[in-house]
C-alpha cells in the first residue's frame, strides 16, 4: 500500500488553483466593488484629478448622506418584497414640521427628537397598512407619497429658513481633533482603528472555521482581502485626514452618524432574529408562515424601521439645505432603490446585503459628484443614472440565468 506525497510545489499550484477558482466564483459578489472602484478612476481622469480632492470627498459623504441612510431602510424593505416609494416626500414633511418648530422656539435637539417620533408614527402607519390590513406596499407609500408632498405643502409652503448654528453642524462639521502637520489626528486613529478590525474579523472568522472544522478560505485568500481592505482603508483615510480647513477637518459629523447605522443594521440583519426572519420572509413567504414566524409583525417592524431612518435622512437634509420646502426630496426614494438594486439586492426579494447597498449608494454618489464637477446637465444626469440601474437589473437577472 503506497502513500501519496504532497510535494511544496504541487501544494502550491493547488492553492494557487484554489485562490483563482475563489476569485472567479465571488466575481458576482465582489464585482460591485470593482465596479466602485471603476468608476472613480473614469471620473478621476475626466474630471482632471478633481474628484477625489480630499474636500470634494467630504462633500460626497455630506451630499449623498440621505442616499446612504434611506437605503439600509430600502434594503430590507426590498428583501422582504415590497417597496417604499414615499421616502421623498417624507422627507419634506418631517424637515417642513422640525422647520417649523425650530422657528416658533424650539430647541434644536428638541426638533430633532420631534422629527424622529414622526418618522416613527409615519412608518407605524405604512406598516399598519401592509402587514394588519394587507394593502400591498407599493400602493400604501404611493398614497404617502401623495398625502405628505401634500402636507409637506402645507407645512412649509414656499421655504422656511432654519439658521440655527449647532443644528446646522451636523451636515457641514467635523468632529473635533487635533492637527498633526496638515493631519487631522482623528481620522488617521479611527483609519487605523478600522483596519485592525478588518484583519483581525477576517482572521478569526477563518480561524474559528478551522477550529469547528468547517470549510476555511485558504489563507491566500484571506490575506489578500486585508491587504486590498487595509489599502482601501488607508487611503480613504489620507484623504479625510487631509480635509477641511485651518480650523477643523478629518472626519466629518455625517459620517459618524452613516457609519453607526450601517454598523447598527449590519449587526441587526446578520446576528439578531429580526434580521433572519426578514431574509426568510423576502426568500419565501409560506415557508417562513410554516415554520412559525410571524409575518405581519415583521413587515410592520420593517416599515417601522424605514420611518425611522427616513426621519434621520430629513434632519441631514435640512441641516445641509438650511432651510425647509415643499419640493424637498424629490426623487429621494428612487435614489435609495437605485442604491439597492446596483448593490446587488435581488429584484424578487430575499438577497440584499448592508455593504453592497452601500457601495451602490456610493456609485450613486460618484455619479453626482463627478457630472456636476464636469457641468453636465441636470437632465443627462438622470438618463445616466437610469441607465446605470437598468444595467445593474439586468447584469443581476442575466448572472441567475447562467447560473441556474
Amino acid at each position: 500500500m503506497s502513500t501519496a506525497t504532497v510535494t511544496p510545489a504541487a501544494k502550491k499550484g493547488g492553492d494557487e488553483q484554489s485562490l483563482k477558482a475563489l476569485l472567479l466564483g465571488n466575481m458576482r459578489s465582489y464585482g460591485i466593488y470593482l465596479a466602485l472602484v471603476l468608476v472613480i478612476v473614469v471620473f478621476q481622469i475626466l474630471t482632471g484629478g478633481r474628484l477625489l480632492n480630499p474636500n470634494n470627498v467630504v462633500a460626497l459623504f455630506q451630499q449623498n448622506a440621505y442616499v446612504l441612510v434611506a437605503a439600509i431602510g430600502m434594503l430590507m424593505v426590498i428583501i422582504a418584497t415590497h417597496i417604499d416609494l414615499s421616502v421623498g416626500s417624507v422627507v419634506a414633511f418631517i424637515g417642513g414640521v422640525g422647520a417649523l418648530a425650530m422657528k416658533h422656539g424650539v430647541p434644536w435637539w428638541a426638533a430633532i427628537l420631534l422629527m424622529i417620533a414622526i418618522g416613527l408614527a409615519i412608518g407605524a402607519w405604512h406598516g399598519f397598512w401592509v402587514a394588519y390590513v394587507g394593502v400591498p406596499g407599493f400602493v400604501t407609500t404611493l398614497g404617502g407619497m401623495l398625502i405628505f408632498r401634500g402636507l409637506a405643502t402645507v407645512v412649509a409652503g414656499e421655504s422656511i429658513p432654519v439658521s440655527n448654528a449647532s443644528f446646522r453642524a451636523i451636515s457641514k462639521d467635523y468632529i473635533p481633533t487635533i492637527f498633526v502637520g496638515p493631519f487631522a489626528l482623528t481620522a488617521l486613529v479611527v483609519g487605523l482603528a478600522a483596519i485592525v478590525l478588518v484583519v483581525w474579523s477576517q482572521l478569526s472568522k477563518r480561524a474559528r472555521a478551522v477550529r469547528n472544522g468547517l470549510p476555511a478560505q485558504p489563507m491566500s485568500f484571506v490575506v489578500l482581502k486585508c491587504v486590498v481592505a487595509a489599502l482601501a482603508i488607508g487611503y480613504v483615510t489620507y484623504l479625510l485626514a487631509m480635509s477641511g480647513n485651518a480650523t477643523q477637518g478629518g472626519i466629518p459629523i455625517v459620517l459618524v452618524i452613516i457609519g453607526v447605522l450601517v454598523c447598527v443594521y449590519y449587526f441587526v440583519l446578520n446576528r439578531m432574529v429580526f434580521g433572519r426572519n426578514v431574509y426568510a420572509v423576502g426568500g419565501n413567504r409560506k415557508a417562513a408562515i410554516l415554520s412559525g414566524i410571524d409575518t405581519r409583525k415583521v413587515d410592520f417592524e420593517i416599515f417601522l424601521n424605514m420611518g425611522f431612518l427616513v426621519s434621520i435622512a430629513s434632519i441631514i437634509t435640512l441641516s445641509r439645505l438650511a432651510s425647509a420646502s415643499a419640493q424637498t426630496g424629490m426623487e429621494f426614494e428612487m435614489d435609495a432603490i437605485a442604491a439597492c438594486f446596483i448593490g446587488g439586492t435581488a429584484v424578487t426579494g430575499g438577497i440584499g446585503t448592508i455593504p453592497g447597498a452601500m457601495v451602490g449608494a456610493l456609485i450613486m454618489g460618484v455619479l453626482n459628484q463627478g457630472l456636476s464637477i464636469m457641468g453636465v446637465d441636470a437632465a443627462w444626469v438622470k438618463t445616466i443614472k437610469g441607465l446605470v440601474v437598468i444595467a445593474a437589473v439586468a447584469y443581476d437577472l442575466l448572472s441567475k440565468k447562467k447560473k441556474g
